[in-house]
């Protein structure tokens, strides 16, 4: 058929009547070699397993988890791990891999990790970590090692996964243990230093300030009072001294009577009572004032003393039984004068140091805070530090209970029973549909190259002239003709096409 012109469903059931057996022939050849490569081409058998992740089963409220690396993370960890050389090599020799391809170990291990395959499981409920499990597969020339060596990665999974937990709750409890002991040395230093101030500074600190100033307040009460009580005591010596002076100038007749005297100091002895608990304004050291000062009055205007005085002065013999006991008194009143004073002088002392330790207060406190203040930083680490260290106890103790983060298989490595690789169906399907290509490819090619006239098509597409009649083939012509090859391959012309067709066209 005459090449370069568009072709209709006519030319095409023209094309596949006079030349199917270009197609079929190399469809049928390419099927059967599909089928045979698959007898020759090595098998190969993939062994699967499945690996749950079980959680916590203890909530994490209760026991918070020492490993918090996320675990896609750590799952990729893990399998770097069983990629590794020293992981490769034991299952390699074991299993006596790839041994008959002549290899070199390095290469047999590499062989070996590129046929382990790591997939994550998806699941269409929430999971905390992401990821539900995951599968392994191995592939091998041989079922039952396929089998034998993917079981033997799970297993080193599983327990890489638990050497990696317990790796990480020992290693974190020893580091929390660690920083524990040095959080306490520091806490037992500044619980030292802190102890060393209060007793350097002892009644100077923050929490003495108040204590000190109702101390201040009681003794600057009580200074008053000694001093109210020096003030008495000294008016009482100048009386006694007056009377004594007027008793020796009167003489032993002028005497006071016993009962006067003996009022007197009854009442100087209440006064010394009542001055020693309340102030010279309260009720009753007014009226005990009052009533010292009537009596006095009343013994000073006697008139027995001037002449006792005189007749005592005059004959010049021993002292009578009331300047004797006006002497004993004024030495009494002497003595205690002399007591309060010394006790002025003590709480005088006692009061500039209460004073002291008051105006210290600001710089005490301020060196108190700062040693607190560490003080209690330090003791918060430690607190801080001792929660935790429970925390990863209690995480290793679900660890070694098996009540942690686990992974347990879910489907064991499977014996396969047919092989991954080659499909025998797919090669035969692709050996057919390749054959069956060829030939569409060398019918086209054929066509393309045929430059016979057989139709009006044909005619009117290489002459551009309309077909006048048609001459019916009328016998066998004997004439020479080529090989079927040397029509297909050479060049005719177009008398040439005319001669080689049954039927004419003019």
């Amino acid at each position: 058929m005459l090449g370069h012109r568009a072709l209709n469903m006519e030319d095409y059931l023209v094309i596949v009547k006079r030349r199917w057996w270009i197609v079929v022939i190399p469809a049928v050849l390419f099927f059967i070699l599909g089928v045979v490569a698959t007898l020759y081409i090595p098998a190969r058998y993939v062994s699967q397993s499945s690996v749950q992740i079980d959680q916590q089963k203890v909530s994490n409220e209760l026991v918070r988890p020492v490993v918090t690396e996320d675990l896609s993370s750590r799952l990729a960890s893990i399998e770097q791990q069983i990629e590794s050389r020293s992981s490769i090599l034991p299952i390699v020799e074991k299993f006596n891999l790839y041994s008959t391809q002549h290899l070199s170990m390095d290469d047999r291990i590499d062989r070996a990790r590129d046929n382990i395959d790591i997939e994550a499981l998806s699941a269409g409920f929430a999971h905390s970590s992401g990821v539900p499990g995951f599968t392994i597969a191995f592939t091998a020339n041989d079922p039952h090692t396929a089998q034998s060596v993917c079981a033997e990665i799970t297993s080193l999974f599983i327990a890489a996964n638990l050497r990696t937990q317990s790796d990480a709750t020992g290693g974190a409890t020893d580091f929390v243990k660690q920083e524990l002991d040095s959080a306490k040395h520091t806490l037992d230093d500044q619980d030292a230093k802190l102890a060393d101030f209060k007793r350097k500074y002892f009644g100077m600190l923050p929490e003495d300030e108040a204590n000190n100033v109702n101390i201040l307040s009681s003794l600057n009460s009580q200074l008053d009072a000694s001093t109210q009580a020096v003030n008495q005591m000294e008016q009482n010596k100048s009386y006694l001294e007056t009377m004594l002076a007027q008793a020796s100038a009167a003489g032993p007749s002028a005497a006071s009577p016993q009962t006067e005297e003996q009022e007197l100091q009854s009442l100087l002895a209440q006064q010394n009572n009542l001055n020693a608990h309340y102030t010279s304004s309260y009720p009753a050291v007014i009226e005990i004032n009052r009533k010292i000062a009537d009596l006095r009055r009343k013994m000073a205007q006697s008139p027995a003393a001037p002449a006792s005085a005189a007749s005592t002065a005059a004959t010049g013999g021993n002292d009578s039984i009331t300047i004797q006991d006006l002497r004993a008194r004024i030495r009494s009143a002497e003595q205690g004068i002399q007591a309060k004073r010394a006790e002025q002088v003590q709480l005088n002392k006692q009061i500039h140091d209460y004073q002291s330790r008051i105006q210290s207060t600001p710089q005490v406190e301020e060196q108190f805070k700062e040693l607190t203040r560490d003080a209690q930083t330090s003791q918060g680490q430690y607190d801080s530090l001792r929660d935790k260290l429970n925390e990863a106890q209690q995480a290793t103790d679900l660890q070694n209970r098996q009540e942690g983060e686990t992974f347990s298989v879910l489907d064991a490595a499977n014996l396969p029973d047919n092989p991954t690789f080659p499909k025998r169906r797919v090669f035969a399907a692709g050996g057919f549909a390749a054959g069956f290509a060829f030939g569409l490819l060398l019918v086209a090619l054929l066509e393309f190259k045929d430059t016979a006239l057989r139709t009006e098509r044909d005619v009117w597409a290489f002459t551009k002239l309309p077909t006048l009649a048609i001459i019916a083939w009328s016998g066998e012509v004997a004439e020479y003709k080529p090989s079927r090859l040397k029509r297909i391959f050479r060049r005719k012309t177009p008398s040439d096409q005319l001669s080689d067709k049954p039927d004419n066209h003019v």
